[in-house]
């Protein structure tokens, strides 16, 4: 009887390894994806932008991150339509920025 309880609690114990061992394999897997995202972003963005708009980006990415990646998906989208011919300066970003953030600021009131 005791030999079963051992038993069992080792499988269990192995079990648990296992899935813990699955789930390291799985967050290492999408952290390596989400930085390889980011580094194809990065090259992209050297592409479409000229130092001074990537170091505006930059800037705002600090600021309001979410801004900031719907600019770049923004960029992307449009590069990848084919719709950008030649770099955008500062600017241009500075429109771009202001346009998606009038579209995606919230306005809040506060009733009494």
């Amino acid at each position: 009887m005791a030999e079963d309880i051992e038993e069992i609690r080792k499988r269990k114990l192995m079990e648990l390894q296992r899935k813990y061992l699955e789930q390291q394999k799985a967050q290492e897997e999408a952290l390596r994806q989400e930085m390889e995202l980011e580094a194809q972003l990065d090259a992209i963005m050297r592409r479409i932008l000229t130092p001074e708009a990537r170091e505006r980006l930059g800037r705002v990415k600090l600021v309001k991150p979410e801004l900031a990646r719907q600019v770049e998906l923004v960029l992307v989208q449009l590069y990848q339509a084919g719709q950008i011919r030649e770099p955008i300066d500062d600017a241009k970003l500075k429109r771009i920025l202001a346009q998606i953030d009038e579209r995606t600021r919230r306005d809040y009131t506060i009733k009494w």
